[in-house]
């Protein structure tokens, strides 16, 4: 079966929106890290707010430059979980239909690489909720941002994880990875 892997950018005091921050902290540590993630990816997963932030991006960078991921995004095998786009305009991207846990248990069962998403909202919450993330790997930048953290507070998702992986980049950006706490 396939993993789920979400992986958020995400600053001291918890916000997520538009990571132009992290710029200043995507060295060579962490392009080796955000490479070696989507290589284990043959697919991406994203909620709606991410799909237009993504597809107002990804499309215009230059795709033969390979320092900056536009070949992979543009390329890879995208699902929407939205309700409301009907005509995705961005190369090989898919609206998943019907209920979203049923959609992605059954994306999961196919054979091949992880399912990266990338964003923590209510996408996650409800797959958290249904036990279909794998592993969590928040990207910590060392900024404060100020404003509204997290775009969806999971008021109704209890969920405890044990911690699988810590890297410490020279940067300061610590990527700390968790999965689901097994219980017995």
């Amino acid at each position: 079966m396939r993993k789920l892997v979400n992986s958020t950018y995400i600053t001291l005091d918890g916000v997520i929106d538009n990571p132009m921050w992290t710029m200043p902290y995507f060295d060579e540590e962490a392009a080796s890290l955000a490479g070696a993630q989507t290589e284990a990816a043959d697919a991406m997963l994203m909620g709606r707010a991410t799909y237009d932030g993504f597809s107002s991006v990804w499309p215009n960078m230059d795709e033969s430059d390979p320092t900056t991921g536009a070949a992979y995004f543009n390329n890879v095998k995208k699902y929407v979980a939205s309700t409301t786009l009907t005509d995705p305009t961005w190369n090989n991207t898919e609206v998943l239909q019907g209920d979203l846990v049923e959609a992605v248990t059954a994306l999961k069962a196919q054979p091949g690489k992880n399912i990266i998403q990338y964003g923590f909202g209510s996408v996650t919450a409800q797959l958290i909720r249904a036990g279909l993330v794998d592993e969590v790997r928040f990207w910590i930048h060392p900024v404060l941002e100020g404003g509204p953290s997290l775009t969806a507070p999971l008021t109704d998702v209890k969920a405890s994880f044990d911690l699988v992986d810590t890297r410490v980049h020279k940067s300061g950006v610590i990527v700390a990875s968790y999965a689901p706490k097994v219980t017995s």
